[in-house]
């Protein structure tokens, strides 16, 4: 991508990574936020773990062991899930306290029939649980926990990983939002 992706800019201003921030605390303003990996270029003063670049399921686990703030849930979110908006991550807690009023389940996502990890809301409580396994996978991981499944649609469950899926968001972001273009650096 010629960058880190978290770092990339957001037709929205910002970066990715600030963008899923802005998101979060306009839906839960004063929920603990902490990013895992490098710190955001436009939220530097976040509190952050070192990643240890091992995959996402590694990561999770090496989160489970910081201190972190008192919360219900956490919104495991990847920077590459770029489309996420207030409305949207609404009705997606919504969703989620639904399906799961006691807060007892990781609440994943299935969308176009790929289990979505990412996005997921994860209960405090079953954070000790993470590191208590070998898992490298994510799917692995959730298989291990308790969980529930949530079939979704929407593009906010669309990872912009590759080169071509940046360019298609920043086209699909352009049209939405003229004046609002981003470069595209290709990796």
């Amino acid at each position: 991508m010629g960058r880190p992706k978290h770092a990339l800019p957001h037709p929205a201003g910002g970066s990715w990574g600030g963008h899923l921030v802005r998101v979060f605390a306009a839906v839960c303003p004063g929920g603990p936020i902490q990013i895992l990996g490098a710190p955001l270029p436009d939220r530097p003063e976040l509190p952050r773990l070192e990643d240890p670049r091992q995959g996402p399921a590694v990561a999770l686990r090496a989160w489970s062991r910081a201190a972190v703030p008192a919360a219900t849930r956490w919104w495991v979110v990847g920077c590459d899930q770029v489309r996420w908006d207030p409305p949207r991550l609404t009705a997606w807690l919504e969703r989620v306290e639904a399906a799961d009023p006691g807060a007892s389940a990781w609440v994943l996502a299935r969308h176009q029939g790929r289990l979505q990890p990412l996005g997921g809301l994860l209960p405090a409580g079953l954070r000790p649980l993470l590191d208590r396994g070998p898992e490298r996978s994510l799917l692995a991981l959730v298989d291990r926990l308790p969980h529930v499944i949530l079939d979704v649609e929407g593009k906010e469950w669309l990872d912009a990983d590759t080169p071509e899926a940046r360019g298609a968001f920043e086209r699909e972001a352009a049209q939405a939002h003229p004046g609002s273009e981003t470069q595209t650096t290709e990796a």
